[in-house]
Formats: C-alpha cells, sequence, structure tokens
C-alpha cells in the first residue's frame, strides 16, 4: 500500500535554517535564489533568503524542499490585510 498524502495536509518544517520542507503544495508559482512563491491548501507562502535552491520537487504528493539560508516565510492572505488595520484604521473608516 502506498503512503497518500490527504489533500488538505500541511506542513512546513525547518531544520537549522538551512532546509526547509513543505507538504501540501499545490503550486510553485515562482523561485529564484532569493525568494520561493508556493500555492498551498493553507493559502500562498513566500520563502525568502540567501543562495535559495529547490532540492526537491514532487507535485504529485505536494512536497516541496529548499536548501539555502532560510531568512523568513509568511503567508500571504488576502482577508487578513483587511483585519490588520489595526485600532487606528477601525476608528478612521
Amino acid at each position: 500500500m502506498g503512503r497518500e498524502s490527504k489533500n488538505n495536509d500541511h506542513d512546513v518544517t525547518l531544520r537549522g535554517r538551512k532546509q526547509l520542507d513543505i507538504t501540501g503544495v499545490k503550486q510553485v508559482e515562482s523561485f529564484d535564489n532569493e525568494e520561493f512563491l508556493l500555492e498551498t491548501v493553507m493559502g500562498f507562502l513566500s520563502v525568502r533568503g540567501r543562495n535559495l535552491h529547490m532540492k526537491n520537487l514532487n507535485v504529485e504528493l505536494g512536497l516541496v524542499s529548499i536548501e539555502g539560508k532560510v531568512d523568513d516565510f509568511v503567508y500571504l492572505d488576502q482577508s487578513q490585510q483587511d483585519k490588520s488595520k489595526g485600532f487606528f484604521g477601525k476608528l478612521f473608516k
């Protein structure tokens, strides 16, 4: 029996800021040695760093492995932009 991942499984594992394994990837939108933009089952994920390169890509399993110096990774969520206006943003609507 083969190992199958569920469609909504999504994990991010960072090892020593040098290796990043991501599951639940739907599509790799763009990448270069400083930034990767991935569409995951939980939204778009931006990974930034230096000397980044793709070590492994398995589209069928939704797995991406990235090596290099990882500076940050952040989810880009359109609905969160409205919520992040803060107190003064809501006050001066």
